[in-house]
């Protein structure tokens, strides 16, 4: 496809947007990506474990960096074309039969289901220093950091009368504890006698006024009201929650108390359903008790649940959509996207070829297959968008040109006629991955017996380097050309003739963005 030469705000289409991108919402995202439902998934980077560095009781992966895990998660979405995109959502309105997720960064995503994934944020009693702490010498879970203090001096502030619910457990992990419960506290009197009777050191009406650090900034004590000093390696305390709701008010989807009266939470169904119909929500904004391995075996049965409406409705509709052609198709529905000039890379690697079949992959509004046409190709145009295609044979039939239009998804099962063509050319072009790598081997095979191949990319470092700020796209949930460069190389038959990053030929009104191409030119065995 040519370039781009205007920069209007982007709306992108998808059946699924997941709103938060930890354990929880990739899940989700994963199960509907196997489905082979198009999701977004927005992620502001804020998860709720992020300060801690190790998370435990998830089978398989205990004691593993919670960024670890999240970036394996992302991997996976990605694997099946799944996008994970950094940004904040600000408002999510009803538009029609379709969600609008508005971003910070200016763009905007219709989805025709909405998941809430945004979590839960942590609210700690004000003890000065204690926030420094956080996630490691100071803990809220016996589950999921209690082991890690077994035996030492421990502290638990108790803010609230369901503190001492989990006081027991903590008698388990070390017999050197003590419970301080702030004044004001109504603390059940049975339970306090329970405890003390078991050896527990209570101390009711004693609030926590500042941590004390050593000169190494190691938390060993606490300052108490009263002036007083209790020393200890590790704190417990039971912080009040907030969920991240505030994008959904608009939506009518409200918080609601949570029994412990410490907070609340957006109230959903055994599946994730929630009071407002098409949206969903997950992980622990429905459960602040959920630990990681919980909140993603959340996701992935919330996942499936959405998968299984959206296909309830389109067998009753008797319909087979996809979102990715309506993502394109959108783009294509107002002015050009792009300049209607021939790539220039493309002109550089084409010139010189005899003429013959040509194929046209993600031809978007066709500068390349009616440049080829004019050089004397017989061309098969070839797009997911049927909008882009009629413009496509607008241009054409303009020109007085022949050019074989075709909807074609890439990924599809032989989408194009296998060693059909003389030259196969892909500009740019945005085939979503799959763990297959479907939609590179089908491109490989339509080249014919001493035929050409020419795959066009933008330059991925660039791409990636955040000084070029927000994208609307994930680049890592397309194929890339490294991609067919593997393919190839697995393959007999093929030589590679040209693989590099060059300058960008001048005349792309999209240059100040994207300055360098990736070209790969090979050749199959006659």
């Amino acid at each position: 496809m040519s370039h781009h030469h205007t920069a209007p705000p982007t709306v992108r289409h998808c059946d699924v947007a997941v709103i938060g991108g930890s354990a929880a919402g990739l899940a989700t995202a994963l199960q509907l990506g196997r489905q082979r439902r198009s999701v977004i998934v927005i992620d502001s980077g804020e998860p709720r474990n992020a300060p801690a560095a190790h998370m435990h009781s998830f089978l398989g992966r205990d004691g593993t960096d919670p960024a670890e895990l999240l970036a394996a998660g992302r991997a996976d979405v990605r694997r099946y074309g799944g996008e994970v995109l950094s940004g904040r959502a600000v408002r999510v309105a009803r538009d029609g039969e379709r969600f609008v997720v508005e971003l910070a960064e200016g763009t905007s995503v219709a989805a025709r289901r909405i998941v809430v994934a945004t979590g839960l944020a942590d609210e700690l009693p004000e003890v000065g220093g204690l926030a420094d702490h956080w996630g490691r010498a100071v803990i809220h879970c016996p589950f999921c950091h209690g082991y890690e203090v077994r035996d030492q001096r421990l502290v638990q502030l108790v803010t609230h009368p369901t503190g001492l619910h989990v006081t027991p457990l903590l008698r388990q992990l070390t017999a050197d504890l003590t419970v301080l419960i702030a004044d004001g506290v109504e603390a059940d009197e049975s339970e306090v006698r329970t405890l003390t009777s078991a050896g527990v050191d209570v101390r009711v009406a004693t609030t926590a006024r500042r941590v004390r650090t050593d000169a190494d900034g190691r938390l060993t004590g606490v300052e108490l009201a009263d002036g007083s000093r209790l020393d200890a390696d590790a704190l417990l305390v039971a912080p009040r929650f907030r969920p991240r709701a505030e994008p959904f008010a608009d939506l009518g989807l409200h918080p609601t108390a949570h029994p412990t009266g410490t907070g609340e939470v957006i109230e959903a169904d055994a599946m994730g359903a929630t009071a407002v119909d098409g949206v969903y929500a997950v992980g622990s904004i429905t459960d602040p008790g959920q630990q990681v391995l919980m909140a993603a075996a959340h996701g992935s049965r919330v996942g499936g649940a959405v998968a299984m409406s959206l296909a309830a409705e389109d067998v009753h509709t008797a319909a087979r959509p996809s979102g990715t052609a309506t993502d394109w198709d959108h783009r294509y529905s107002g002015d050009p996207v792009w300049s209607g000039n021939p790539n220039g890379s493309l002109v550089a690697e084409a010139t010189g070829l005899p003429a013959g079949r040509a194929l046209d992959v993600g031809a978007g509004e066709g500068g390349d297959a009616i440049w080829l046409a004019e050089q004397g190709w017989e061309v098969t145009a070839t797009d997911i968008s049927s909008r882009a295609l009629d413009r496509i044979r607008a241009e054409a039939e303009r020109r007085d040109l022949t050019v074989t239009c075709e909807a074609a998804d890439a990924n599809a099962r032989e989408p194009f006629a296998r060693g059909g063509f003389d030259l196969v050319s892909a500009s740019y072009a945005s085939i979503p991955r799959t763990p297959d790598l479907r939609g590179v081997h089908n491109v490989l095979d339509a080249v014919a017996p001493g035929g050409s191949l020419v795959i066009l990319s933008h330059d991925l470092e660039a791409m990636r380097d955040p000084q070029h700020g927000h994208r609307p796209f994930d680049p890592d949930a397309y194929v890339h050309i490294d991609d067919f460069v593997t393919a190839i190389k697995a393959e007999a038959g093929w030589t590679i003739e040209a693989d590099d990053k060059r300058h960008r030929p001048p005349g792309s009104a999209s240059a100040a963005h994207h300055v360098h191409d990736r070209v790969l030119r090979a050749r199959r065995a006659s």
